[in-house]
C-alpha cells in the first residue's frame, strides 16, 4: 500500500516549530500504518531523541539556535530516523516517503539521515549546522 500524509496536520506541526512565538522547537512525523502523521512536539532535544529508538523510523523537524557572540540565529534541519531493527523493506521505502515529508517541511538549513545514536547527539547537530551557516564571528577565539 502506498504511503500518503496527513499534509494539513503536518504543515500545522512544521509551522509550530517555525513560529518564534511558541517554546515548541521539534516536531516527529511517525508512521501509523501507511499514514505520516505528527508523532510528537516539544521543546527539549532530549525528548526527540527519545523517539528515536532501534525499532522506529521517523522523521524530526528541529529548530536550533545557532551563532556567536554577534549574532543568535534560528536554523532549521531534517533528521530521517532509521532504527538498527528496521527492516529492509521500510529503510528501502523511506527515500520515496521522505519526498512526502518534504513537500510540507520546506525551509531547513541541512537534512542528516542517521541510524547511528551518536549522530543524534545535539552538539554533533549543532556543530554540523554551524558548519553549514557561514561566517562565525567567534573565530578568532578558538
Amino acid at each position: 500500500m502506498a504511503t500518503k500524509i496527513d499534509k494539513e496536520a503536518c504543515r500545522e506541526a512544521y509551522n509550530l516549530v517555525r513560529d518564534d512565538n511558541t517554546e515548541i522547537s521539534w516536531v516527529s512525523f511517525k508512521y501509523d500504518g501507511s499514514l505520516i502523521v505528527p508523532g510528537g512536539q516539544g521543546k527539549d532535544y532530549e525528548e526527540f531523541m527519545s523517539q528515536c529508538t532501534d525499532d522506529v523510523r521517523l522523521f524530526g523537524f528541529i529548530r536550533i539556535t545557532t551563532g556567536d557572540a554577534m549574532s543568535k540565529r534560528a536554523k532549521f534541519t531534517l533528521i530521517t530516523w532509521i532504527g538498527e531493527n528496521v527492516s529492509g523493506l521500510q529503510r528501502a521505502k523511506i527515500s520515496t516517503d521522505k519526498t512526502l515529508v518534504k513537500d510540507v517541511v520546506q525551509n531547513f538549513a541541512k537534512e542528516f539521515v542517521i541510524s547511528d545514536r551518536r549522530e543524534l547527539e545535539e552538539d554533533y547537530i549543532k556543530n554540523e549546522l554551524k558548519k553549514a551557516g557561514g561566517a562565525n564571528y567567534d573565530a578568532q577565539a578558538e
